[in-house]
């Protein structure tokens, strides 16, 4: 059996979905394991993952949209507002997706389907550098 650890570094522009299956999907190669599995952890309170189309960037623009309505920004809706009008609705877009993602490992590649991709989830509206904890367990 085999672990690894690693943290990937990724730049935001704002309120996005940033395509990270590459740099995981490189990283992954890279440590040996043939059938295992992979967590991917993102250490925020306002940004998230989502395992999603990775063909269409319709898709994506859609899926903003619907965030942007069914968690509205301004001061009427919310109470905390230390850190700007961006975020409390940041921390309820994280917690209505995920902060953390199982993905399986076969042949030393992520059992992903044909057209998804793992996307980080930026929430707030101003560039981030946020940091994701990928670990991967398995035998080789």
């Amino acid at each position: 059996m085999k672990q690894a650890l690693h943290h990937l570094g990724v730049h935001t522009k704002g309120i996005s979905l940033v395509n990270v299956t590459i740099p995981i999907r490189d990283w992954l190669a890279g440590q040996g394991i043939g059938t295992g599995l992979l967590t991917v952890w993102c250490r925020h309170t306002s940004a998230s993952l989502l395992v999603q189309e990775n063909a269409d960037p319709d898709v994506r623009a859609d899926l903003e949209t619907f965030f942007r309505r069914l968690v509205p920004e301004g001061p009427e809706h919310w109470r905390h507002n230390a850190e700007g009008p961006d975020d409390m609705p940041a921390h309820v877009r994280a917690a209505l997706t995920q902060t953390q993602l199982s993905i399986p490992v076969e042949r030393g590649r992520m059992v992903l389907g044909t057209w998804q991709g793992i996307f980080l989830y930026e929430h707030r509206a101003a560039p981030h550098r946020r940091e994701l904890v990928l670990h991967a367990i398995g035998e080789t």
